[in-house]
């Protein structure tokens, strides 16, 4: 009975318009999105490599350690094909030299400002927003609609039980709105392939896995149809229902989310964090200079000194006065660097307290909870930037590290002609045992438990939805 219920609504729904422009309008989305993300991708990697390459020139044709200082890129992942998330967003490259921060900069969204109005048109946007608008298309009148038109009253009394009868519609509608999906999306995986997009296993195992909880996600606007289908007794109703309801999971509650978590826990701006840095610097300059002249008091010396006693008194006394101001200039360089750190750390942690707020009342709705999981499978979350700081970080310290060592070794070879009375030449550094900069690699075990939460909680607001379209169904006045 319940195959032949099934196999009733779906010749219905392929017969339908909807079926049709269902598959046209999939194909067009999917394949576009995935072409242009190929595009952007390719785009991004030549960029890359070609700004690899002209730091590399660079630091061939250093001819002394101070002139090492570059920049470091972030690699493009091939996942962002499919979820650009906050790609576009942070920047591509931080400057490594000594005494400056680590910020990454030069977003491609600050170079073209005009796809920051429009954004990008990925994958995770069409499932996130068009394919949860056409479940909706597909099931707002599946209940009341065959009440309509009088079809609903004469399938139940040949004793269909009325549980069959529900799950036929949501397996017919599913299946409707997942062949047209899964077609394109083989079809886009043949353009991975025709350009060379270079996919490791991983990456397949996470297109995978972003391809379950796509149909996850979706499944719950299907269920959350019939639901509120069988809750109602005209269709024009359900559907305004079902409207309101894709407005505020998919608009409202993931923006109000943010909102409320930005006046729960208040992060400083960055531009108050470069005031407090600059301002210390600032400070720490004059206490030094305070410093040096309570050591060695140099003003009060020569004061009563000729102009003759006061050039003889700097002759010998100069080398120790520069010592002097080297040492403290350490300690000053150091202390700034501390002072940056402990800001930098602390507005990370408000950062991050008011990021997992945000998470937390945003996941009230399952749009942001595919969203949140999307992003987390293709490695383009919030924690992106995090990770290249970090690694970037670690790299500096050993950038440094190599740098004082070159320092040492090359004042040291000029300091051995300049007693031996020749010339020093300034030739091209062996930079061969330089540190090189290497992206940070996720750790895909963590990646998938971390998914699994949100996973279950699509699975959980699935469920739930179905749970309560039966029981509507079951006390549903056919009449």
């Amino acid at each position: 009975m319940i195959w032949t219920l099934i196999e009733k609504e779906l010749k219905s729904i392929i017969k339908s318009p909807k079926f049709a422009a269902t598959f046209g309008v999939c194909a067009v989305l999917i394949l576009l999105s995935l072409f242009i993300g190929i595009q952007e991708y390719r785009v991004s990697v030549a960029q890359y490599d070609a700004a690899r390459e002209l730091v590399n020139q660079e630091i061939g044709e250093a001819t002394n350690p101070w002139q090492l200082g570059h920049l470091v890129f972030r690699r493009p992942d091939p996942m962002q094909i499919f979820v650009s998330g906050v790609t576009y967003d942070i920047g591509r490259s931080s400057n490594i030299a000594r005494g400056t921060d680590i910020k990454i900069e030069q977003s491609p969204y600050s170079i073209d400002p005009v796809f920051a109005v429009f954004r990008y048109l990925d994958f995770a946007f069409i499932v996130h927003v068009v394919l949860s608008l056409l479940a909706i298309v597909f099931t707002y009148d599946s209940v009341n609609g065959e009440r309509e038109n009088g079809t609903l009253k004469l399938v139940l009394s040949n004793s269909v039980p009325r549980g069959h009868y529900l799950f036929s519609k949501l397996v017919g509608s599913w299946i409707g709105l997942t062949v047209p999906i899964l077609l394109s999306i083989l079809i886009g995986a043949l353009l991975l392939l025709i350009y060379r997009v270079p996919m490791q296993t991983i990456e397949w195992i996470k297109l995978l896995a972003l391809v379950g909880v796509s149909v996850l996600y979706y499944s719950f606007f299907i269920t959350a149809g019939l639901f509120v289908s069988s809750l109602t007794r005209h269709s024009s109703d359900s559907f305004l229902i079902l409207l309101i309801l894709w407005v505020c999971l998919v608009l409202i509650v993931p923006r109000g989310a943010t909102m409320a978590a930005e006046q729960l826990v208040s992060v400083p701006s960055i531009a108050d964090l470069q005031s407090q840095k600059d301002r210390y610097v600032m400070e720490a300059g004059w206490e030094q200079q305070r410093e040096v002249k309570k050591i060695m008091p140099w003003q009060k010396i020569t004061s009563s000194m000729s102009a003759e006693e006061s050039a003889e008194w700097w002759k010998v006394n100069r080398p120790r006065f520069t010592e002097i101001q080297d040492s403290l200039g350490e300690i000053r360089k150091a202390n700034i660097a501390e002072f940056n750190r402990q800001l930098n750390e602390g507005r990370s942690n408000l950062q991050a307290e008011q990021e997992r707020l945000a998470f937390r009342l945003s996941r009230f709705s399952p749009a942001s909870t595919y969203k949140l999981v999307a992003m987390n499978l293709c490695g383009t979350n919030t924690s992106m930037k995090a990770r290249y700081e970090e690694k970037m970080y670690q790299y500096r310290e050993a950038f440094r590290i190599y740098q004082d060592a070159e320092i040492e070794s090359w004042q040291k070879r000029w300091a051995e002609v300049r007693k031996a009375g020749g010339v020093f030449k300034n030739e091209p550094l062996d930079a061969s045992g330089m540190p090189r900069f290497e992206p940070p690699v996720e750790n895909v075990s963590q990646v998938f438990q971390a998914s699994i939460f949100d996973f279950g909680l699509l699975s959980i607001y699935t469920i739930l939805a179905f749970g309560g379209a039966f029981l509507a169904f079951v006390r549903y006045d056919v009449r």
